[in-house]
């Protein structure tokens, strides 16, 4: 127990009828005798409170946590707590109305209600997804298909309350479950053919009222442990090879944006960031000093290459599109797949991959270090002239972080400084607005992959593309549920980046549009958000189309002023 009083330590078994939740697992089945799957379980929770044993409530206040059953996010510790005995333990589903309506943007990387870390604002139209399940559905060997429901709005913040004998004169864990049986259920079961696939809250919503009715008694507290062990501090992250003498460097964004996790070892500096520049039209990286990453990301195609497959030494072609290059700071994972955990491992993979660069990364040492003018370079930015494949990979991390895109035609119209035309604004709704005919709301549901204003979630989809060779994601996880899924690109700067996804099949935006109208094809990985609408795809009409179009062109940065 610490000084200033008792921990309390609330974790979250996720569970299904009492079973441990399998995710990705089409094995489970409602009352309705629908079978159903789970593919995200993700919800904020806030308002902890706990009852002493002479009726009193003691609220622990400014508490939030994001659970997240995908991202192994079960666990929160409540320190500081007064060291009695209690007897009951409350909290809500979602955040308060204040919490709810204020600004993610302003919030520290590592709040659990910064929208970038938690993937759960409905960004534009403001507020939290208090709650998101989402996975597939079929009634025997029907055709599957796919549900979301996103819980939210402040009328549909959930109390629960639960019986617990805690003794916090030590330290104490509480493990809960969270039973999703329950919840589709009881007291009111759900059937996805009766009620519908997806709900957004919106006032009347029968889905979203069975949702608020069966959530407190979907948490069921499972064990009381004591003597919850103390939990480490991290030491304090220092700064890689910082020079004594440096430059600190101005990162620039939209105040829209959320506050991102930069690297703390790595903090961004004028000399880091020049060195990763050059690095980054360094040819001598490559076996023929013919190529440099900007070869394949150049600056005026939104750093890509304009071509479907990217080219390698000896003018090999690859297999993927290459990626535009901006607002790398909010991403977790690099290229298509994912396989790079962090710019700087990235920065480093084409060295050496035979399709791309075909180099060593010893002999790329070497020709920097017999380089005139990097040597000079790696002391201003390291404080000393060694050079390393470490320092080379920070460099170009610095640099890469510096490539932002926040300062489009769209950006300028939300602030007021333009104006949308009339096929440009309705282009907007279109994106930002659900199908669901159920409800009346006949958009074209874009914003659950690509909203925000970052647009994108920077998760892996499957976005129906019809299968080929390349599995995407699976190839780095072996995970059957990841087969078929793909890195979501932002759609900033779209109209400089054609052609379109990992493999370029599409060459202008009137197709990508077109796939997600008539072409999308059937897996049982398709994603959830496209999943529950039918046949192939949404049906557009003309006019909705082209809409759509003339509002992904106002996407693109504005160039500056010459003058």
């Amino acid at each position: 127990m610490s000084a200033s009083g008792a921990a309390l330590e609330i974790a979250v078994r996720h569970t299904f009828n009492g079973d441990p939740l399998l995710l990705d697992s089409l094995r489970y089945q409602n009352g309705a005798g629908e079978t159903l799957s789970f593919t995200r379980v993700s919800y904020l929770l806030s308002g902890f409170a706990i009852e002493r044993e002479d009726g009193t409530w003691i609220e622990l206040p400014d508490q939030h946590a994001w659970f997240d059953a995908a991202k192994r996010r079960t666990s929160l510790r409540l320190d500081g707590i007064a060291a009695e005995k209690y007897r009951a333990l409350r909290f809500h589903l979602g955040p308060d109305a204040v919490a709810n309506a204020s600004e993610p943007a302003k919030l520290a990387a590592e709040h659990p209600l910064n929208a970038a870390l938690n993937g759960l604002h409905w960004s534009w139209q403001g507020g939290y997804i208090f709650l998101a399940i989402e996975g597939h559905w079929r009634i025997g060997a029907a055709e599957l298909k796919g549900y979301a429901h996103h819980l939210a709005r402040d009328p549909n913040r959930t109390r629960i309350t639960l019986a617990a004998t805690l003794d916090l004169t030590h330290d104490t864990a509480v493990l809960l479950d969270f039973d999703l049986g329950t919840l589709l259920n009881a007291p009111r079961p759900l059937s996805f053919a009766k009620h519908g696939d997806a709900t957004h809250s919106r006032d009347g919503d029968p889905i979203a009222a069975a949702l608020t009715a069966n959530l407190p008694g979907a948490f069921r507290v499972r064990q009381i442990a004591t003597a919850v062990p103390a939990i480490s501090r991290p030491s304090p992250v220092q700064p890689l090879f910082l020079p004594e003498k440096f430059t600190p460097y101005r990162f620039t964004m939209s105040a829209t944006f959320p506050v991102p996790d930069l690297p703390r070892d790595n903090p961004l500096i004028e000399e880091r960031v020049a060195l990763g520049k050059a690095l980054f039209h360094e040819t001598a990286l490559s076996r023929d000093g013919t190529l440099s990453c900007a070869s394949c990301h150049v600056e005026n195609f939104a750093f890509t290459d304009a071509r479907r497959f990217s080219l390698g030494v000896r003018g090999q072609k690859g297999t993927r599109n290459s990626m535009p290059l901006s607002n790398l700071a909010w991403k977790t994972s690099f290229f298509w797949d994912g396989r790079a955990p962090s710019l700087r491992a990235q920065a480093l993979m084409p060295i050496e991959d035979h399709t791309e660069f075909d180099e060593s990364l010893g002999k790329v040492i070497a020709k920097l270090a017999a380089a005139e003018n990097y040597p000079p370079m790696f002391t201003a930015a390291f404080g000393t002239p060694d050079i390393t494949a470490e320092k080379l990979g920070l460099a170009v991390e610095n640099f890469l972080l510096t490539l932002t895109s926040f300062d489009s035609r769209f950006d300028r119209a939300l602030s007021g400084k333009a104006t949308f035309s009339d096929d440009e604004k309705r282009g907007f709704e279109l994106f930002m607005t659900e199908f669901d005919p159920r409800t009346g709301q006949r958009g074209a549901d874009c914003f659950h992959c690509h909203g925000g204003p970052l647009f994108s979630d920077h998760q892996f989809h499957n976005n129906g593309l019809a299968p080929g060779e390349d599995t995407g994601r699976f190839r780095i996880t072996k995970l059957e549920a990841d087969r078929g899924k793909f890195a979501t690109p932002s759609l900033r700067n779209i109209a400089l980046t054609a052609p379109y996804m990992h493999d370029g099949r599409f060459a202008t935006l009137d197709e990508v549009v077109e796939h997600y109208s008539t072409g999308m094809h059937r897996t049982p990985t398709l994603d959830p958000n496209l999943a529950k609408h039918p046949g192939g795809g949404i049906p557009l009409t003309a006019d909705d189309k082209r809409a759509l179009v003339a509002f992904l062109k106002t996407l693109t940065t504005v160039a500056p002023d010459p003058r």
